[in-house]
């Protein structure tokens, strides 16, 4: 009885596993190529925030992409949070600190 429930569960494990999608294939090169531009959006918003505030600690807390353009929302040191919106062609614009956003 034993055997015949063995024999049962390994048919259920290789049928189970046969569904799953051999990534082997996918190189780390592929997995960069994918992000790239998500990374250069937030490398250009950091080097121009940092130009803009005058403030070297910069860090990236979030960034939506877009192929219109990416949202980049950073950290910068005892300023704040600020905005910024990185373009393809390494540009950005809206650069502005959210920190006290609706305040009068």
């Amino acid at each position: 009885m034993r055997a015949k429930f063995m024999i049962v569960a390994s048919a259920f494990a290789v049928s189970g596993l046969s569904g799953c999608i051999d990534m082997t294939d996918i190189g780390a090169s592929d997995l960069n190529a994918a992000n790239a531009p998500d990374a250069q959006a937030r490398a250009a918003c950091v080097r121009d925030v940092r130009g803009v505030t005058g403030n070297t600690d910069v860090v990236v807390q979030s960034s939506t992409f877009s192929e219109a353009g990416t949202e980049v929302i950073l950290l910068v040191g005892g300023t704040g949070t600020w905005n910024c919106i990185a373009y393809q062609d390494g540009t950005t614009a809206g650069i502005m600190s959210i920190t006290n956003e609706g305040t009068l």
